[in-house]
């Protein structure tokens, strides 16, 4: 047997497989790691020696979808939809997702015309609650427009909230993103998002590991969660309440090693509740696509600093603004006062009290000297020791 054919039967082998066995399955997972695809395959269509450890019950049930399964006519269906099959291995499979060992997909299914494995190698997750507040979207959405703009993919699940608002601020700025999706992806779900789901199957990709028509269910919903951590460099949870499908995403992130990020919300709301309790964890704060490329990005893509307004008095030099510092607050001083204050000699003091008073800081007073009205607005803006 050649090698094409060979390829041609694992492929196979693997559609057939999808509609048997569920998403992320690691006894399914186990019996083609030890027997091979091939194996598994034979003996589910055969019915012939139960598989490794299934019991009477469960191997029926395999049998009942073995025999139901049309894998020729699966591969028919996608290609009219313009969606194709990617095995582990390929020239397109993004091999981190090797790093969920037996719960690894059995392949993909992927609509669009990018190559998924060179898209992965950039891509960030940004997920959260689907009844999301405005904060929530706006943030996800700000986020996702923001690592668009610097290059990156942005994946998330096609849901509502937090999820289509990533997408489409990602689209918007013109960039990459992919919806991983818990059912066909030629049958987008939901349905109020099958436009933006056509979208992104133009503009990006659309993936799924269920075949052609399968529909969604609450497990492969939390099933799904895995593939776009494992997919991704990191996960930023934009608002997730305690019990979130979202930080399912973010702990599998965590348990594959990536990086885990949250955008923290109002002490008071449930909807950051789950956010802030990663973020108490091993979680980054992030606020902006800056904070996230910082880490995940190469080394020295460091976000900038954040600092307040420059004050016409940061400008000053360093022995200048301790003789400034020195002047009270309230009344006049004299010159050997203010030296004593800011430990320095009495001329040296006087000399800067007169570079004070041409910008305009202080002024003569008697023998004296006291700070402008000017100079003392600019103190009380300058917050004192805590």
């Amino acid at each position: 047997m050649n090698a094409p054919d060979e390829a041609d039967d694992e492929l196979l082998a693997r559609v057939f497989l999808t509609r048997v066995i569920e998403p992320g399955d690691e006894a399914g997972g186990r019996w083609v790691r030890e027997l091979g695809v091939g194996e598994v395959a034979r003996r589910l269509r055969d019915g012939g020696a139960a598989l490794p450890g299934v019991s009477g019950k469960r191997w029926a049930g395999l049998l009942a979808r073995a025999a139901v399964a049309r894998p020729h006519q699966d591969l028919a269906v996608a290609r009219d939809a313009g969606v194709r099959f990617v095995c582990p291995g390929g020239t397109e499979w993004p091999a981190q997702l090797d790093d969920l060992g037996d719960a690894r997909p059995l392949g993909l299914w992927v609509r669009g015309r990018a190559a998924l494995r060179m898209w992965a190698l950039k891509s960030v997750a940004v997920v959260g609650a689907r009844a999301c507040t405005e904060y929530g979207a706006h943030m996800a959405a700000t986020l996702a427009a923001g690592l668009a703009e610097q290059g990156w993919v942005v994946v998330s699940g096609g849901a509502y909230g937090v999820d289509g608002a990533a997408h489409r601020g990602a689209l918007g700025a013109g960039g990459a993103t992919v919806a991983v999706l818990a059912c066909g992806v030629d049958r987008p779900y939901p349905r109020g998002h099958s436009r933006l789901i056509g979208r992104i199957a133009e503009q990006g990709l659309v993936v799924g590991e269920l075949p052609p028509g399968d529909h969604p269910t609450p497990s492969r919903f939390i099933l799904r969660n895995r593939v776009i951590a494992a997919l991704t460099r990191g996960t930023v949870v934009v608002e997730a309440a305690h019990r979130s499908g979202s930080l399912v995403t973010a702990r599998a992130a965590q348990r594959l090693g990536r990086h885990t990020m949250g955008v923290p919300g109002p002490a008071t709301s449930a909807l950051s509740a789950g956010v802030h309790e990663l973020l108490r964890g091993e979680a980054t704060l992030v606020t902006d696509a800056a904070d996230v490329v910082e880490l995940v990005g190469a080394i020295g893509q460091l976000a900038p600093d954040r600092r307040g307004p420059v004050l016409p008095r940061d400008l000053l030099d360093p022995a200048t603004r301790q003789v400034l510092a020195a002047l009270p607050g309230r009344g006049a001083a004299r010159p050997d006062e203010i030296a004593r204050r800011a430990q320095t000699a009495q001329d040296d003091a006087i000399a800067r009290l007169y570079e004070l008073r041409a910008l305009g800081y202080v002024e003569r007073h008697g023998d004296g000297w006291k700070l402008t009205r000017q100079a003392v607005m600019s103190v009380r803006d300058v917050p004192g020791p805590s």
